[in-house]
Parts: C-alpha cells; sequence; structure tokens
C-alpha cells in the first residue's frame, strides 16, 4: 500500500493544478491509507500524539495569532458580523484553552479495544462485542477555528482519521493550525492522513467530500442550518447532525417556584447563541399568573424580548404577539416565546409539534409526571428539574464533544469518543463446528 504521504504529495500537485476532484480523492486514499495505521495504534501512540500536538501549538503561538489576524482583518472587510468575527477570533487565552483540549482529551479513557457482553452459547463458543473506530470521519464545519483542534484530538483519541474542512473565513487559522497538528502527528511517527485539513476554499471540495463512500464513513456537519440541510440532502456518506436547538422548558403546576425561576432564567440567559438554550417556555395555567410576572422581571434584567401566546399576553401587556414561526424558531438571540398551556398533555403536543429533538425539560415535583414527561418527549435530552444548558458532552462526563445529534441512529445527543466508535461481533471458539 502506498504510504499516505505519497497520496499527500499527489494531492498537493493536484491541488497546484486547480483540479479540486482530483485533490479531494487524494486526500480520501490518504485518510484511508492512515487509518488502517490507527488500528493498530495503541492508546499510548494516541496520547504521545496528542500532547506533541499540543505542544506544537503551543511553540507556534504568535504564527497562530497572525494568521488569526489575516482571517480577522479580511471577515472586517468583507462585512462578518460581530458574533461571527467573535467565533472567528484567537488570542492567548483561547490558545491556552486549545492546548488545554488536547491534554484533556489525551488523559480520557480509550474506548477503543473494549470488549463486553461475552456469554456462552449452547455450542460452546463465546460471543461478545469490541468496539471499534468508525474509520475515516468528514467534519464540515464554520468560523471558530477551535472546531480544528477539538475536531482532530477526538477523532485521533478514537481511532479515527479525520478529514475536516473549516469555512473558508477561517482558512489562514486552520492551515496554522493544521502545520501544528501535521508537525506532532510526524514527532510520533503517525501518518500525516491521520488528519488533514482541506487545503482549498473552493466550495466544490464540499461536494466532493459529501459523495466519497470509498474514502469517508461519516460526515459530521457544525454551523448553520443551510449547511447543514444541504449535506443532509446531497451526501451519499452517512451524516450525524442535527438541524435545530428549539429547546423547551415545560413549567409543571406543582413545580417549586424558586426552582421554575432559577433554571427558566437560565436556561434563557446564560448563553444566548447556543442549540441547548431554551427558545420556548411552556408555563401550566395553575401557575401561570404567580411565575409569569416575575419570570418577566428577571428576564427584563437581561433584556430578553418576550414574544407571548394570547393568555400569556393578558398576564405580560410588554410581550409582543407569538406568531407562528415563534414556536418554531431558534433565535439564538435574547428573544423567548411563551405559552400558557392546560397541563402536560398540551405541553407535549407542542413539543412534538414545534420542537426539535434536541433538549427539553420540565420543572415538577410530581415524579410520576417526571416519568411520563421522560418516556413520551422524544428528544436526544430530556430533562427534569434542572436547566438544558448541561445538554453538553463535558457537562454529560464525556470529557468532550464533537457536536450533539439529533438522529436517532448510531448516535444521539452529545457525541463524545464512544460516538465516534462502532461495535463489531467477536466470537471465541475451541475448534466448534456447526452441526
Amino acid at each position: 500500500m502506498r504510504g499516505s504521504e505519497t497520496f499527500q504529495q499527489d494531492a498537493q500537485h493536484h491541488l497546484a493544478a486547480g483540479d479540486v476532484p482530483a485533490y479531494m480523492q487524494q486526500v480520501g486514499k490518504s485518510a484511508r491509507a492512515a487509518a488502517s495505521v490507527l488500528r493498530r495504534a495503541d492508546t499510548h501512540v494516541k496520547n504521545q500524539a496528542l500532547i506533541a500536538m499540543a505542544s506544537r501549538v503551543d511553540a507556534a503561538r504568535s504564527e497562530i495569532l497572525q494568521a488569526n489576524a489575516q482571517d480577522m482583518q479580511r471577515g472586517r472587510e468583507n462585512g462578518l458580523d460581530s458574533a461571527l468575527l467573535d467565533r472567528l477570533s484567537l488570542n492567548d487565552q483561547r490558545i491556552d484553552a486549545m492546548i488545554e483540549g488536547l491534554r484533556q482529551v489525551a488523559t480520557l479513557p480509550d474506548r477503543v479495544g473494549e470488549i463486553d457482553g461475552m456469554r456462552y452459547r449452547p455450542s460452546g463458543i463465546q460471543v461478545g462485542k469490541m468496539r471499534v473506530p468508525l474509520g475515516v470521519i468528514g467534519i464540515i464545519y464554520e468560523s471558530r477555528p477551535n472546531v480544528t483542534i477539538e475536531a482532530a484530538s477526538l477523532c485521533l483519541k478514537s481511532g479515527n482519521a479525520c478529514v475536516l474542512r473549516g469555512g473558508s473565513e477561517a482558512s489562514a487559522s486552520n492551515a496554522a493550525l493544521s502545520r501544528c497538528l501535521q508537525a506532532g502527528l510526524s514527532d510520533v511517527g503517525l501518518p500525516a492522513g491521520t488528519v488533514q485539513v482541506v487545503a482549498t476554499t473552493d466550495r466544490a471540495a464540499v461536494g466532493e467530500m459529501i459523495a466519497m463512500p470509498a474514502y469517508i464513513d461519516v460526515i459530521i456537519p457544525r454551523g448553520g442550518k443551510s449547511l447543514i440541510e444541504r449535506i443532509s440532502r446531497d451526501a451519499k456518506v452517512p451524516v450525524i447532525k442535527h438541524l435545530d436547538g428549539v429547546c423547551h422548558v415545560y413549567i409543571d403546576a406543582t413545580a417549586d417556584p424558586a426552582k421554575a425561576l432559577s433554571i427558566a432564567v437560565n436556561a434563557k440567559t446564560h448563553r444566548y447563541g447556543t442549540c441547548n438554550t431554551m427558545e420556548t417556555l411552556l408555563v401550566d395555567a395553575a401557575v401561570a399568573d404567580i411565575l409569569l410576572p416575575e419570570l418577566a422581571r428577571a428576564y427584563a434584567e437581561h433584556d430578553v424580548e418576550l414574544r407571548g401566546c394570547e393568555r400569556t399576553r393578558a398576564l405580560l401587556p410588554q410581550a409582543l404577539e407569538a406568531s407562528e414561526e415563534d414556536w418554531q424558531a431558534e433565535y439564538l438571540a435574547p428573544i423567548l416565546a411563551i405559552k400558557v398551556v392546560d397541563g402536560v398533555d398540551e405541553a407535549i403536543e407542542h413539543i412534538e409539534r414545534y420542537g426539535s429533538h434536541h433538549t427539553d425539560a420540565i420543572v415538577t415535583q410530581d415524579y410520576s409526571l417526571a416519568r411520563r414527561f421522560m418516556a413520551e418527549v422524544d428528544s436526544s435530552s430530556v430533562v427534569v428539574n434542572a436547566s438544558t444548558r448541561f445538554a453538553d458532552g463535558f457537562e454529560y462526563g464525556l470529557g468532550a464533544e464533537i457536536g450533539i445529534s439529533t438522529d436517532k441512529l448510531h448516535a444521539r445527543g452529545p457525541v463524545g469518543l464512544e460516538g465516534l466508535t462502532t461495535q463489531k461481533y467477536i466470537v471465541l471458539g475451541d475448534g466448534q463446528v456447526r452441526q
């Protein structure tokens, strides 16, 4: 088999010639060759590579910041808004976080090779399952250069080669980070194809990447709804994704008022631009007249705009009238839709109709009602008496996450190291033959 370094040389030749399809084919071949090597790599080698990458990022701090300054200048010239510029921006503190992230992933348990469920069958054979890498993971993302480091570290630790395609707005930053990752791989003798950052901003590269099932086993898109919809529609490779984070908190009639206030305020105001932020608050009619004025005062302190149903506006005249679009909106902003409902049936019906199956919470003192809510709400995370903001790989004890999946097959919810692996059956015998 040709080495992935040779494939990469061919890739650079095709890129220089402007042949994006041929370039992506060589990137894919390099990744597939590297995946074969990674299946044999032990935990120590993978951890040493992560530590070497961290050292390389630290040593290249000035180069990374200079590259990021170029991206920031180009972003301002192209009219990127302040939120996108903030996500794009790097500084010493964010680079420190990248370095710490690499080192933390090195300390996480390695799930690859774990065997569970071994049992004897009447024939005398033993049957169980072994956890193994997916193979080659393609990740397509926008704006944030730190995703380059997060994605590379999680894919490497889980034994997968990865092909990373960042947004054009972060091209210089991602190129600088890519050089650090490549140097770290070289330091421990792992192939360059283990982590590849696509070196062209041509959008044709994305089209090629999502149509290479021979080389890429799964695609994970991280970005806006339009990006994820396009990839989900056009991909010929399995996709792990979520489209929206339309998250709800339902306050039941039995809820502890102090808990309800604290949870509902935190779920909305802790951070506005995350997919696990509450976008719609549902309040039982039995307690709406008591809780809504208190909640409105708390939201006013955070300058949150309220949009409500007719019954909400009767209690909160300052609230704007909520439209049909508001119930299905992912605002990612200090805006909140509020609906007064007649009990848990209407709450669950509303969540099923308008929710995105991401994260939904109930605040209640009724144990039976909590159990029913958990069973009937079909979301990747269902929360009882806590904020939706806990729907996160780190908070769930996964160490880190590559994203949150609202799919039902393979991975659901925060996708950590286990979500980047699969299982295969293993059978142990001692000469048995089937009769």
